[in-house]
């Protein structure tokens, strides 16, 4: 039943009626023939001291003001996290030592980017749109600059997706995404462990014959909460009395054990 719950949600989301407009711009393009109507499991996502990972559906509806075009449509969603900058080592053995020689920073990066589609990207996105979009993960990654004698940029950029592919943090979903009637959307997208926190992005786009058709965006919001917010917020705001505590703290643990280790010898 609770697998049913969105979808009914999604349908029921087919029925609302648009407000009216006070007045109609004559000059304002036709509203599309295909509207996003789009749902979240949560919108807000808790980093307590034993999150180990977390999953968000996300459903919605296509809505139709005209009777339903030809089949062939693709539904591609995207989760993206805050951007950041990244720099990118590369390590050579020098006289026996791994030392780092060249470096590319990456000037905007996604912390997390997930995909998912409705079936493979390359039959149901062209390229042309893809860069207008940026919707594929290595069109996420952009902004990138290097020292003059760094030629092979693109061998960076492929490390750092390498290795946050295997961290969980880019995702490539292909046919994870259900689309029933051409109507009906629903995915399934898991969040790992090592979760950044900050505001994330998440589009869906509609496609037809690989052109966009309709787009539609919200945002979900991923946060500590409890002891975790108030240390990390600390360790910012006021960062000796976060040393001073840290002190403490493995001072009255030490001491802890050293009385227990005496206690257990006299026993």
């Amino acid at each position: 039943m609770s697998r049913l719950l969105p979808l009914l949600v999604a349908a029921l989301l087919l029925f609302v009626p648009a407000l009216p407009m006070a007045q109609e711009d004559p000059e304002a393009p036709p509203p599309p023939a295909e509207q996003l109507l789009l749902g979240l499991s949560q919108n807000r996502v808790a980093i307590t001291a034993n999150f180990d990972g977390s999953e968000i559906l996300i459903f919605g509806a296509v809505k139709r003001e005209t009777p339903q075009l030809e089949p062939g449509a693709e539904v591609v969603i995207t989760i993206a996290g805050p951007t950041e900058s990244v720099a990118v080592l590369r390590k050579e053995r020098v006289a026996g030592i791994w030392v780092n020689t060249d470096q590319v920073t990456i000037r905007q990066a996604p912390s997390f980017y997930a995909v998912a589609t409705t079936a493979p990207l390359e039959q149901v996105l062209t390229a042309t749109e893809d860069l207008r979009q940026r919707i594929s993960i290595p069109r996420a990654v952009r902004s990138i600059t290097s020292r003059d004698e760094v030629t092979d940029e693109d061998a960076f950029v492929e490390s750092l997706l390498r290795i946050r592919q295997r961290q969980g943090l880019y995702q490539m979903r292909e046919g994870t995404v259900r689309f029933d009637e051409q109507t009906l959307f629903r995915t399934e997208v898991p969040l790992p462990s090592s979760l950044p926190t900050g505001v994330y992005t998440v589009n869906v786009y509609l496609l037809r014959n690989g052109e966009l058709a309709s787009r539609h965006e919200t945002a979900i919001r991923v946060g500590k909460v409890g002891m975790e917010q108030w240390l990390f917020a600390l360790s910012r705001e006021n960062s000796v009395l976060y040393a001073l505590m840290a002190i403490v703290l493995a001072v009255l643990a030490g001491w802890g054990a050293s009385e227990i280790f005496r206690l257990l010898r006299r026993q």
